[in-house]
């Protein structure tokens, strides 16, 4: 099952990256582990960032978690955990909303202190929910499934003609074989027959 573990805005100054807003999901681990995954999403997402050149974009699988990540020329790095089915352009079409998002809510870097509490996202919450199903969250991914179950569809259907066809070629194959004793038969009788005639 595809699943979003975090979602996170960083800024970039420097080398270095400081968290502006994060929202992590982590039900799908044990109780006890739960504030140790927190921690690790929340420390790899800055490492992902921090090595994210400027300007593009990048996947870093670790520990069984693939971090997308978009580093913006203005510094903004956007950074989605999840698992290594989640669908790769639903991630990074995920980062370009939640930047643009958050860019028009903080305009000015200078807005972007590196403390969460100035840059309340609240959003995050929202999006790491209904992005947990793909599907239903981007409309092109919708389309691809559809298709796809439309394919499978066709090849069933196309599956079922061959088997059909292959009846048909039986039949007519048998058809054949009976026309051709057929007339034998007509020969037979009519040969048969030639030797009475009835006056």
């Amino acid at each position: 099952m595809v699943k979003i573990m975090a979602l996170a805005v960083l800024a970039k100054k420097g080398n270095a990256a400081h968290l502006q807003a994060i929202s992590r999901d982590v039900s799908s681990y044990g109780y006890f582990s739960r504030s140790s995954a927190s921690e690790f999403l929340g420390f790899f997402a800055k490492t992902v960032a921090e090595r994210t050149p400027s300007g593009s974009r990048q996947t870093i699988e670790e520990d069984n978690v693939t971090f997308h990540a978009h580093c913006r020329a203005d510094g903004l790095v956007g950074v989605v955990a999840c698992d290594a089915e989640y669908p790769w352009r639903v991630a990074f079409s995920l980062i370009g909303k939640m930047l643009d998002e958050f860019s028009s809510k903080y305009p000015s870097p200078d807005m972007w202190t590196g403390n969460e509490k100035d840059t309340p996202y609240v959003a995050l919450k929202e999006h790491i929910v209904r992005y947990q199903n793909p599907e239903e969250a981007d409309a092109i991914q919708k389309i691809y499934k559809e298709l796809d179950e439309t394919k499978d569809i066709l090849h069933k259907n196309l599956d079922t003609l061959l088997d059909r066809g292959e009846k048909l070629d039986d039949l007519v194959s048998k058809s054949e074989g009976l026309s051709s004793s057929s007339k034998m038969f007509y020969k037979q009788a009519k040969k048969t027959n030639s030797c009475c005639v009835v006056m």
